[in-house]
């Protein structure tokens, strides 16, 4: 073989092989853009059900990655207003999310309620100091009764609205342990270092085995419901809107119905 065809053949090889890399290359560029992450910032009370809600998505979608991230409402809704890349926002009251769209943080009709809860009484296993109802919160060997922060977490605001409204605000706010969460709260009873504190009931039924008694349902001067939303910055809200409809579907509806929410219809 002459040298001249020799160079003709090795240059062929050349073109065909930088080719395949370069059809590969593209190939694995096409895949990576097909897969969008999204982030979804949601309240603490959330965390298990939307850690399964996000297996299960994620299954359906799987060129939809999910990002989560979870916080007393109040705090997720601040880092929001801060510029957080977020996409979507759960909430655990609708004060949140109302005051997002207010400033014009929400895209526009994204907002729906997915979900109600209840607050309860909950106090360490044992129930020590025989406590039978809020009002024994008033009793003096009754020294540590936790809520979440008012300010931030939604349980806390819920628990000391109903307190104010059965006269007892005054009564036991010296005794207040304040958690940043609702899990925080109920951390300190699993562990003992409260008396009493009052969590959802979705996080009473979530306690470690045999360190919590619940007490009572508490009336709530609001009703507790979760809203959701697709934040407007979101540069992915199509995506987006697909969590929302797959939240909001009979699989979200029956995941959240088994950690103990009621699902809206």
């Amino acid at each position: 073989m002459s040298k001249k065809s020799s160079g003709i053949i090795t240059g062929l090889i050349t073109v065909i092989f930088l080719s395949v890399m370069l059809l590969f290359a593209g190939c694995v560029s096409d895949s990576s853009e097909q897969t969008t992450t999204i982030t979804v910032s949601a309240a603490s009370s959330l965390t298990d059900a939307f850690t399964d809600i996000k297996t299960e998505f994620e299954k359906d979608n799987p060129n939809i990655k999910v990002e989560l991230n979870f916080a007393a409402s109040g705090a997720l809704r601040q880092q929001i207003e801060g510029g957080a890349p977020v996409d979507v926002f759960a909430s655990a009251s609708q004060k949140h999310v109302e005051i997002l769209e207010e400033e014009n943080l929400t895209s526009a009709g994204s907002i729906m309620n997915f979900a109600t809860n209840s607050l309860v009484l909950i106090v360490p296993a044992g129930n020590s100091l025989n406590i039978t109802s809020v009002e024994d919160l008033t009793n003096d060997d009754v020294t540590k009764v936790s809520i979440g922060n008012p300010e931030t977490a939604p349980v806390g605001k819920y628990a000391k609205e109903s307190l104010a409204d059965s006269g007892l605000w005054d009564k036991l706010e010296e005794k207040m342990v304040y958690g940043e969460n609702v899990r925080q709260v109920l951390t300190y009873l699993e562990t003992g270092d409260v008396d009493a504190g009052f969590v959802y009931m979705t996080d009473a039924k979530i306690a470690k085995e045999n360190s919590i008694e619940i007490i009572t349902t508490v009336p709530t001067v609001t009703e507790i419901i979760y809203p959701v939303c697709i934040i407007d910055s979101s540069e992915n809200k199509e995506e987006a809107k697909v969590f929302v409809e797959y939240l909001t579907s009979e699989t979200g509806k029956q995941i959240l119905t088994d950690y103990g929410f009621t699902a809206e219809n």
